[in-house]
């Protein structure tokens, strides 16, 4: 078997999610896992498929069919990953929107050596007609480059700079 990363992006529509899905299963794919989002009337997405190794490139030649349905999807080759002993945290912010918050929280994880595994992030109305909060909620991993003890401390660092509140918990 095969693993492949299908990233998928176009103009939301019912059955996008179903064509991609078919077209996997009917070249003996399964479906491992995903995440998908509809932001600002377009759909995106990212799958990750096993799938037997002869039939990779007529899947690849199906999906790129899809594109006739307003779907472009890119294909990646991936190898299952073998992750050493590494401690996982799960990091919220909170705070007033303003640009360049995403920029500096993940400069910072970068500088550390802190891999991100997921990041979501979304705009809300603050209580009491206050502006725009935003909010992240990030899953990262600290590789042997860095401690949590340092990325509390970049973190904490931030947070005053920026005026948002961040929080840090251990997920192991």
């Amino acid at each position: 078997m095969t693993q492949l990363l299908l990233t998928a992006v176009g103009v939301d529509h019912p059955g996008f999610v179903a064509a991609m899905s078919t077209t996997v299963a009917e070249h003996g794919g399964n479906w491992l896992g995903s995440r998908m989002a509809r932001l600002a009337g377009a759909f995106a997405g990212i799958v990750l498929v096993d799938v037997p190794a002869d039939h990779v490139s007529d899947l690849s030649t199906a999906l790129d069919e899809l594109a006739s349905q307003g779907v472009r999807i890119t294909i990646t080759s991936t190898d299952e990953a073998s992750e050493p002993d590494q401690l996982v945290l799960k990091v919220r912010l909170t705070g007033h929107d303003r640009p360049g918050i995403v920029r500096q929280v993940t400069s910072t994880f970068a500088d550390l050596g802190v891999t991100i595994d997921d990041m979501q992030t979304s705009l809300r109305d603050a209580p009491m007609g206050d502006g725009v909060l935003f909010e992240a909620e990030v899953l990262c991993r600290i590789t042997g480059a860095t401690t949590q003890d340092d990325l509390q401390q970049a973190l904490e660092n931030i947070a005053a700079e920026l005026m948002v509140d961040i929080t840090v918990v251990n997920r192991n």
